[in-house]
């Protein structure tokens, strides 16, 4: 079973999680940049965090055989920091590197007017590199937040189709479809969606289209949901195509939109800029 988790921040977590991705399958994925629970105070903090996702992320993913490329914005709930909102400026030169395979995580927190205007010109950054946008809706209130972030889309310059709604569920997933944009799903342990309850959306909504993520984080969350999901679908009657469609072919088909997207894995390098993932020394 190969497996591309389309959404994890693996900046949180360690190289025991990335060895048992591998271990259960998983030979891609996207680390979208995101906050960091600790709020940021200057724009150099993220250029910082970019660059870690452009370099040490993949050097260290490169080691358990996964091919890691990432997205990169000024995250939804930072949008309402005025210390932050430079980075806007600076994100062309970022968007323009190799595994840069689309804008996000982008969209909305708490539906502020600051909000609005950073998802606004993401989308169109995103139109302008010819990039796709990874959008996230807001945990609250989602329902009303898609329709906000549906509108802004169809506003854009940026093509639906071009367009991940993530972070969805039961109440927002026939809206988010019958946008034309790509679903996402982020499966956890406690909050958002389980295994069970993405299989019934699966029954419901067919596998067009729809990705599967893990989404995990600092937070409580499990790195090893997007192979619970396909085992939940194998249990529940779906095909082994089936799986392979929602679990690989389809964030290979969405990213692939980038024309960025190399999933060969790269020999592992012994060091990155001088360090490595070892402790100590023979």
């Amino acid at each position: 079973m190969r497996i591309f988790d389309p959404h994890i921040h693996m900046t949180s977590r360690t190289t025991d999680d990335y060895q048992a991705m591998y271990a259960s399958g998983v030979r891609a994925l996207v680390e979208p940049s995101f906050w960091l629970g600790q709020p940021r105070t200057s724009p150099a903090s993220f250029f910082d965090y970019f660059d870690a996702l452009l370099g040490w992320e993949p050097f260290r993913a490169a080691q358990y055989g996964i091919a890691h490329h990432c997205t990169l914005a000024l995250n939804p709930k930072e949008a309402n920091d005025p210390r932050c909102t430079p980075v806007l400026d600076a994100l062309p030169r970022y968007l323009v590197k190799d595994s840069v395979v689309a804008v996000g995580e982008i969209g909305y927190d708490s539906m502020t007017p600051a909000e609005d205007h950073a998802l606004a010109t993401q989308l169109q950054l995103a139109a302008d590199h010819a990039l796709p946008a990874l959008v996230h809706t807001p945990h609250r209130d989602k329902l009303s937040g898609l329709r906000r972030t549906i509108d802004v889309v169809r506003e854009s310059a940026l093509d639906p189709e071009r367009v991940l709604l993530d972070h969805l569920n039961e109440t927002t997933v026939k809206e988010a479809a019958q946008s034309g944009s790509w679903l996402g799903f982020s499966i956890y342990p406690d909050t958002k969606m389980d295994e069970d309850r993405m299989v019934a959306v699966l029954k419901s909504h067919g596998t067009e289209k729809v990705l599967v993520n893990s989404a995990a984080d600092w937070g409580k969350s499990d790195p090893l949901k997007t192979r619970k999901v396909a085992d939940a679908m194998l249990a529940a009657g779906f095909g082994e195509d089936d799986v392979d469609q929602v679990l690989w072919r389809n964030p290979v088909a969405f990213y692939g939109l980038s024309g960025r997207l190399q999933l060969d894995i790269p020999a592992p390098q012994a060091l990155h800029e001088g360090n490595s993932i070892l402790r100590g020394g023979e």
